[in-house]
């Protein structure tokens, strides 16, 4: 099997790079100069429409949206590594729910920060930074109270749903969001950040 992760350093496909590195999968690596432009080269846009990072092709064939390629990767690679939880199982259930929590539910309150905060300038205002601050932070309550219980995503043991997670929530404290009174989040945050795989954005 070939695989080719498309990729920027410290963009959306940073994941990835690192979800590949912990699953130990044989693959090449292809920047995509974002910053020059290259994602929107004729050849990648056949890879990938949206003109983005990441894109992952399996033996030729594309895939693009950086949580439907963890899920296939966790599918494909992570039960027989003992990272991914087979189907069928209460656990299968909780890693689909978590990681596309931490992509959707969350990330759309993310985007509302940084656009508040970060956007064109016609877009930043500090009260719409506040309520989506004040949404980010009932969100990380909930994944306090889970963390709370266990040391990690689906109980004792480390899974691809903490690095999945975790990268979300990682980028998440990067752009402000309200991690101070959630220390279970913290902690956990901090031992998925100190992954070797983690470092593998290279």
């Amino acid at each position: 099997m070939s695989i080719v992760l498309y990729w920027h350093p410290m963009s959306s496909a940073t994941p990835i790079a690192c979800a590949l590195a912990e699953l130990d999968v044989p693959h090449e690596h292809i920047k995509v100069d974002i910053k020059a432009g290259e994602q929107r080269r004729p050849d990648y846009l056949a890879l990938n429409p949206n003109g983005k990072v990441p894109t992952l092709t399996v033996d030729g064939a594309p895939m693009f949206e950086a949580l439907a390629i963890h899920l296939w990767l966790g599918e494909r690679f992570g039960v027989d590594r003992g990272l991914w939880p087979k189907a069928g199982t209460p656990e299968h259930l909780q890693a689909m729910s978590w990681s596309t929590w931490s992509y959707v539910t969350y990330g759309a309150v993310l985007v509302r920060l940084q656009v508040a905060t970060q956007g064109e300038e016609a877009l930043r205002s500090a009260r719409h930074a506040e309520a989506a601050s004040a949404g980010l932070d009932a969100l990380l309550g909930l994944l306090d109270a889970r963390l709370a219980t266990q040391p990690w995503m689906l109980g004792n043991d480390y899974s691809l749903v903490d690095l999945i997670v975790g990268s979300v929530i990682g980028y998440s404290a990067y752009l402000g969001a309200p991690l101070a009174n959630h220390g279970h989040v913290r902690d956990w945050l901090a031992r998925v950040q100190a992954r070797p795989a983690m470092q593998a954005d290279a």
